[in-house]
């Protein structure tokens, strides 16, 4: 089946651009050809600095014919309906139509036969479209043509098209359209410098090498692939190691067609400059990759640059130009964080006061002031020194108004350790200021410091307290605030250092720091609503470990005392490995059954059997060994939950299969005496009420 070769060469794309630009068209053109009938084997997108290409192989030369039925009016209707329906369905008379018979009567059927297009003329059709219609975050209008009403817009001008279609044994047919005084050909243009001459493409294959042989590597991967190692072996050759950057190598990528790899110097002065201060500068300013040392893990004065050009002198020119501009951006570093190392931390807590966090929540001096207050609070439950909490959350956010940070934003937390360290705080004090923010993500990393545990909790909490306190909650998709992110990073800190988080108790704790004026029925409601979504955040964080939903859905929704986190989790490993025994997988059974019979029952009564059964009325045997096995095994379970040992709840409530059993097998729950059958229904209420105790298994699927 033929293929398509499609390429829009324009000016260079920025690279941050380009890897969803190439996703857009893929899904845009796909969407479309399975739209209109043409289903295909294959496709694939690419993107350069200079264009975006998409192949689609296996489409069919040819739309299918559809053949659909419209229903037209009764036999015997007015002749303006009949001639309507003719006119619809393209039919001469009622002679080419059927007669359908149906109960309200019979009814013309016309048959409507659409013959299919040739898939070239499709794709004339529905590519203008999706050039017109392009996704671009940021476009522009250019030329003479940019005045003009409804004049193309593309994120950097847009100078030629090649679009071909056709099998792979023929010559392929050029796509015939226009955009904007643009013709479709099959004509495309290599590398800028080396090869920037045009060049006659006929399919993809064809396309691809020619690319290459004008020093144009297509695919994105491939790039990266060359860059990554060559720096390798470039740094290796030279017994340095080449510090990895996934994202700046994305990045790289995308300013290059050929890309050539290269290193350069700087002056070995500015290494007295923390490293990531130098890797910030280098990165961001030249995006060029930094060089250590694997001996001593420190970084070297080298670095690896990417070329866009096999330059004649070897990239001497190349070399020198990238380090004149890093040094005087060294330099400028060096300054900032030599002027920054002369002023202490605490010099600089003054200025939050005209600082404003929110203008609900006051300025960063009265929020750093709660985060002190509260860290000395978590540090006496996490095991850390309070007097150290309090001084690691009093400095923690001063490096927000240092030099250095002002620069590069990223380093903050990072430069506050450094600080910290250079005027003789405490270690624990100073790894606090850096992570305290931490974990900002779900690939990075948990604090461990226990002054760190707690500083990083309070900041969290204030913030979430402070959000929910001014009702300015995370709604559907929107959290401008990252509150669902603070509220993963608390649950990550509380399972990783075993913490038990009652996010009610906080809430109520720590909410009156913020708007005292507040009543106890409003703490009430809004510390539901915290406990909630904390409850459907650990849920999320659960679930993509791997833990069951329905088993978290039956530890959560038990109702009474309010719930730890770490408890919740505790609870579903037991409840988990409960019902891997036979035990388990029995008792489920039978507590099931109880609570199906009761909901059937309850709702033909319209009542619910919550009161205690009465002994007398027991008739069976196993009744009464049921009603004594509850009492013995309830306060047992209830116990162990209260004393967080869920194994022994668990190991309790195994305990009540065999009596559970017993009455099944025996006992008929709908008795026709009317006083046996209530009874037995609130017996059965009792098998409801004891395992609720470890959780509602009425959520959890066979």
């Amino acid at each position: 089946m033929p293929d398509l070769l499609l390429e829009l060469f324009s000016e260079e794309i920025p690279a941050r651009m380009q890897a969803k630009a190439a996703d857009d068209l893929r899904r845009m053109v796909t969407d479309k050809l399975v739209a209109e009938g043409l289903v295909y084997e294959g496709a694939k997108a690419f993107a350069t600095p200079r264009r975006l290409a998409l192949t689609v192989h296996g489409i069919p030369a040819r739309q299918p014919d559809l053949k659909t039925e419209r229903r037209g009016p009764k036999v015997g209707a007015p002749d303006a309906a009949v001639q309507g329906f003719l006119k619809a369905t393209g039919l001469k008379s009622l002679d080419e139509a059927k007669i359908q018979r149906d109960p309200k009567g019979d009814f013309y059927i016309g048959l409507i036969e659409k013959p299919g297009r040739d898939a070239i003329d499709v794709l004339a059709e529905i590519l203008p479209v999706i050039i017109r219609t392009f996704p671009w975050p940021k476009s522009m209008r250019w030329g003479a043509r940019s005045g003009k009403p409804g004049s193309l817009s593309w994120v950097r001008p847009l100078h030629a098209i090649t679009a071909t279609f056709g099998l792979e044994t023929e010559e392929p047919d050029v796509v015939k359209f226009e955009v904007d005084g643009i013709t479709t050909g099959q004509t495309t243009y290599g590398h800028r410098f080396m090869a920037p001459d045009a060049i006659s493409v006929r399919r993809f294959e064809d396309y691809e090498a020619k690319l290459k042989a004008a020093k144009v590597i297509l695919d994105p991967q491939a790039r990266k692939d060359i860059i990554f190692a060559d720096a390798k072996e470039l740094t290796f050759a030279q017994g340095f190691e080449l510090v990895e950057d996934q994202v700046l190598l994305d990045e790289v990528s995308g300013l290059v067609e050929w890309p050539v790899v290269m290193m350069g110097s700087f002056e070995a002065e500015y290494l007295a400059i923390p490293d990531e201060v130098i890797r910030a500068t280098i990165r961001n300013n030249q995006k060029c990759f930094v060089v250590k040392d694997p001996k001593t893990g420190k970084l070297t004065n080298k670095f690896v640059l990417t070329a866009n050009i096999e330059a004649s002198d070897g990239g001497k020119v190349i070399v020198s130009g990238n380090e004149r501009v890093i040094r005087p951006r060294l330099s400028d570093a060096k300054f900032f964080y030599e002027t920054d190392l002369k002023t202490k931390l605490e010099e600089r807590l003054p200025k939050f006061a005209q600082i404003v966090f929110h203008a609900k929540l006051g300025t960063q001096a009265a929020r750093i002031g709660r985060i002190e207050r509260l860290a000395e609070y978590m540090a006496t439950l996490v095991g850390a020194d309070a007097a150290k909490a309090k001084r690691a959350a009093h400095l923690a956010k001063a490096d927000l108004l240092t030099e250095v940070v002002g620069e590069f934003p990223e380093l903050q937390g990072l430069m506050g350790k450094y600080y910290a360290l250079a005027q003789g705080e405490d270690a624990s004090v100073a790894a606090a200021c850096e992570e305290h923010y931490k974990p900002q993500g779900p690939t990075d990393r948990v604090p461990t410091d226990p002054v760190s545990v707690a500083v990083a909790l309070a900041d969290k909490i204030d913030t979430l307290v402070g959000f929910w306190a001014i009702d300015e909650k995370p709604t559907g998709s929107k959290d401008p605030y990252a509150l669902r992110r603070a509220a993963l990073g608390v649950i990550r800190i509380a399972l990783d250092r075993g913490f038990d988080f009652y996010p009610r108790h906080f809430l109520e704790k720590h909410v009156r720091e913020i708007r005292p004026s507040l009543s106890a029925i409003e703490i009430s409601d809004i510390g539901d609503s915290f406990r909630v979504f904390f409850e459907d955040r650990l849920t999320v964080q659960l679930r993509e470990d791997g833990a069951r939903h329905d088993l978290v859905a039956a530890v959560l929704d038990l109702g009474g005392r309010e719930v730890g986190l770490l408890s919740v989790v505790r609870r579903v490993e037991a409840l988990g490995k409960f019902l891997e025994t036979s035990d388990g997988k029995n008792l489920l059974a039978g507590t099931k059954r109880a609570e199906n019979i009761l909901r059937i029952e309850e709702k033909k009564d319209g009542r619910i059997y919550h009161d205690d059964p009465d002994p007398n009325l027991y008739t069976l045997i196993e009744e009464r060994d049921l009603a004594a096995a509850i009492d013995e095994i309830a306060p047992q379970a209830r116990d162990a939950v209260f004393r967080d040992d869920y194994v022994a709840a668990m190991s309790a409530m195994a305990k009540l299969r065999p009596p559970v059993d017993a009455f099944f097998d025996k006992v008929r729950v709908n008795d026709d005496d009317a006083k046996v059958r209530e009874n037995r229904l609130k017996l059965l209420n009792e098998i409801r009420s004891a395992t609720r105790a470890v959780a509602d298994f009425s959520k959890i699927q066979d």
